[in-house]
């Protein structure tokens, strides 16, 4: 007999981090079944002394609080995703986005993979189960798996996955890594 919650709807808070430039918004957008809501802004000369831009020189906007979409894995899970701003200055914001977590995805970019690791000490210090994703821009795969985490110094139980941020399928595969190594986990 079926329990009178079954039919309830699962939500789970996930975060996508890492650093400036590395696809979060993509990401977000990719898979969100719904309108994302972004809070881009135009970059301006005044952000140029703040904002490092090798690797990504055509980047016209960045995130300044945060991102927001939803993605259903199941006809009672649904993940709601928080894109954190990637910039120094915008992480007194990452706090309040971690509120309440379930997970986070770590992206990363091996052009400048020492960006993402202020990412992995935050959810290491707090305890916040995460993967890390290597964003694998115009399918230029230079690194593996393996390498990527011998290079992060990760806990060898991290999940490192390789992915493109602008595919949903893909993107969806990084988040089906994230719940089950946070099952896995709570196992």
């Amino acid at each position: 007999m079926a329990s009178a919650h079954s039919d309830e709807l699962t939500a789970l808070k996930i975060l996508v981090a890492g650093g400036f430039g590395v696809g979060k918004t993509t990401l977000v957008g990719s898979v969100s079944e719904i309108r994302p809501l972004r809070t881009e802004e135009r970059l301006t000369a005044a952000s140029v002394p703040h904002d490092d831009l090798t690797g990504v020189t055509a980047k016209r906007t960045t995130t300044v609080a945060m991102d927001f979409g939803r993605i259903t894995l199941h006809e009672r899970l649904a993940l709601y995703l928080f894109g954190t701003p990637g910039q120094d200055r915008f992480w007194f914001l990452w706090d309040e986005l971690a509120t309440g977590a379930l997970g986070a995805v770590v992206l990363a970019d091996t052009r400048r993979l020492a960006d993402c690791f202020a990412a992995v000490d935050y959810f290491e210090h707090r305890a916040i189960p995460f993967v890390v994703a290597v964003n694998c821009f115009d399918g230029v795969r230079d690194h593996t798996a393996p390498q990527v985490a011998r290079a992060l110094d990760l806990d060898p139980r991290v999940p490192v996955v390789l992915c493109d941020a602008r595919e949903r399928a893909s993107g969806k595969d990084v988040l089906l890594t994230l719940v089950e190594h946070v099952a896995a986990r709570a196992a």
